[in-house]
C-alpha cells in the first residue's frame, strides 16, 4: 500500500514538526508544516481506502493544531 509509506513519512515529519516547536525554532517548523501539508494533500488524492481517509482526518487536525501553537502569541 503505498498511501502507508507516505503516512508512516508524514508521522516521522510531524513528530520533527513538534520537536522544532519545542526548541522554539519556529521558522524551521513553519516550513516543515507547510511540506507536511502538501504531503497530505497528495496522500489525500491517492486515497481510497475508509480507513486511510480516516487517517488522514487525524492528521488535517493535528497539522492545524500545530499551526496554531506556531501562529498563536504566547500569554
Amino acid at each position: 500500500m503505498e498511501n502507508a509509506n507516505a503516512l508512516i513519512k508524514l508521522k516521522n515529519t510531524v513528530q520533527e514538526i513538534i520537536d522544532l516547536i519545542a526548541k522554539k525554532e519556529y521558522a524551521e517548523a513553519t516550513i516543515k508544516l507547510e511540506d507536511a501539508g502538501e504531503d497530505l494533500d497528495s496522500i489525500m488524492d491517492h486515497a481510497d481506502d475508509d480507513a486511510d481517509l480516516v487517517e488522514i482526518s487525524h492528521y488535517q487536525v493535528l497539522l492545524n493544531q500545530l499551526y496554531q501553537k506556531i501562529h498563536t502569541p504566547e500569554a
